[in-house]
């Protein structure tokens, strides 16, 4: 394809084309292509949550104390995801989403072997830091293409599942765990590199199928290369035709004119997710600080917590947590498709809410002592199979309710805002309160989790949007379009009139 920049001001109708697709293996290739990204992350952080303890042991190969891995290896990850993040979001806006999610793979893929040959401490949170770098700018490339390639009447059910398949990967790395982490197999000192070695196949694996991944055609159309973005939809269109028929594409449902631009800068797009909507930015910190604090707690610390409070072996732990996976890989998979149907108010809110008053009962039965290691994971399960939705609805939150210039860095700076507070505290906090195995302080951990959670949901029902089915351009007008619109007053006023291309 041709890579000529030619900006102007422009008609087309590629969203609406885009939009009006019906779901096919065009969109599948796409899901396959990015959404695995979610299994590397779950992967990534329930191998550190399980071989811990194991790494912590004596003849492991590295001199570090379990409570240290879940407390201070997992902030610098989370500290390395924010900075990856804020950093390859604003690359991703400005250079495209398909170059960026290329690039963040790759250092995710070099960080993980690397973290997979540690032999001391400070080499081992060095390239910790490095893996949370890549995954976190995945975050902002994936999830804005995604949103942008895939039709308006779906793209609330396939980002809920998307980013619920999380808990794949984490189901994946707790039975792994088991496995390597079985010294009649491999000895002490290997079996928890092997998990990590594990991480850089499967990605590898991945960078095959994702060469195939299209560019997003509306980053394409607002950076002046329409004659790509075409060429991208009549591809599209083409799959579709030969797999539905003629009659499975209707007519697009309207225009958008907007004014090209080559790059946009970081001002422009700061101003718009502060300035311009500052209720959305009220409710993405909320419910970001929410699900971070309670998730990155939970994952990394919930092994220790098995450790300490109930004397579960160190490789038995795995079992544990692949129950703790399920539940939240089932809820998003069965409650994502309601956030098209019933709404993304009462959804989001409804999540947060019950998965808080749910960890409330958890806490009060841990206090009483009441529980032990399989009725608390089966509570977590519960707890957990709606938080889960709830923690995927916030991450389609902030990519579909903020200007299309913006996606990418408006993903990277709610997460690393609210991962930064509840993601690097979360796990200092849980790995404090968790590691004399005293069950009123794991209470505790427990219900500040809980309170945030509970928090998040209230503020969405007071602040969501009601973007079910609703175009992107709809729920949050282009910044570009604005400016066709200040072009058009000034040419009905005497001025230059601007390159126009007809509609598509």
């Amino acid at each position: 394809m041709s890579s000529t920049v030619q900006t102007g001001t422009i008609t087309s109708d590629i969203p609406a084309r885009l939009d009006r697709l019906p779901f096919s293996r065009w969109h599948w290739t796409i899901l396959i292509g990015l959404g695995t990204v979610w299994i590397l992350d779950g992967l990534e952080v329930t191998i550190v949550g399980n071989v811990a303890g194991r790494i912590g042991e004596a003849g492991s190969g590295l001199d570090i104390s379990a409570s240290s891995i879940s407390g201070i290896g997992a902030t610098i990850y989370v500290l390395g995801a924010c900075s990856g993040a804020l950093f390859f979001g604003w690359l991703t806006d400005r250079l495209g989403r398909k170059r960026l999610f290329m690039v963040t793979l790759g250092v995710y893929l070099f960080a993980t072997a690397m973290t997979a040959l540690a032999f001391a401490p400070a080499w081992f949170f060095v390239f910790r830091f490095l893996t949370g770098f890549g995954i976190g700018g995945e975050y902002a490339a994936i999830n804005s293409a995604i949103d942008e390639l895939i039709p308006s009447k779906h793209r609330g059910r396939v980002d809920i599942a998307v980013n619920g398949t999380y808990w794949l990967g984490a189901i994946g790395g707790s039975l792994l765990s088991i496995v390597a982490l079985n010294e009649s197999i491999f000895p002490g000192n290997v079996g928890w590199r092997l998990c990590f070695a594990l991480g850089v196949v499967l990605g590898l694996v991945i960078l095959l199928v994702r060469r195939n991944v299209p560019e997003s055609p509306r980053w394409l159309m607002i950076h002046g290369r329409e004659d790509e973005a075409e060429q991208i939809v009549e591809g599209a269109e083409r799959k579709v035709k030969a797999q539905h028929g003629d009659a499975s594409l209707p007519e697009p449902d309207g225009t958008i004119t907007i004014r090209q631009r080559r790059s946009i800068g970081i001002v422009t797009i700061a101003r718009a997710i502060v300035t311009l909507y500052p209720k959305r930015t009220t409710l993405g910190l909320s419910l970001f600080i929410g699900q971070a604090f309670l998730y990155n707690a939970i994952t990394f610390g919930y092994a220790n917590i098995l450790i300490q409070l109930f004397g579960v072996g160190s490789g038995k732990t795995g079992y544990y947590f692949a129950v703790i996976a399920f539940g939240n890989l089932v809820g998003p998979l069965l409650l994502g498709p309601l956030f098209d149907t019933i709404g993304r108010r009462v959804m989001i809110s409804g999540t947060y809410v019950l998965s808080g008053v749910l960890l409330l009962v958890t806490a009060l039965l841990t206090k009483n002592g009441t529980l032990n290691a399989t009725t608390m994971t089966l509570c977590w399960c519960v707890v957990l199979f709606f938080a889960s939705t709830g923690a995927s609805s916030a991450y389609l939150t902030v990519s579909e309710v903020f200007p299309m210039e913006t996606r990418a860095l408006a993903i990277a700076v709610f997460y690393a805002v609210g991962t930064g507070v509840g993601g690097a505290v979360g796990p200092l906090v849980f790995s404090d309160l968790t590691k004399g195995g005293d069950p009123s302080k794991v209470a505790l951990a427990f219900v500040i989790g809980a309170v945030l959670m509970i928090a998040g949901g209230v503020v969405a029902w007071f602040l969501a949007v009601h973007a079910e089915r609703q175009s992107l351009e709809n729920i949050a007008r282009p910044l570009t379009a604005e400016d066709a619109e200040r072009d058009d007053d000034s040419s009905s006023r005497g001025s230059a009139t601007p390159r126009t291309a007809p509609a598509t």
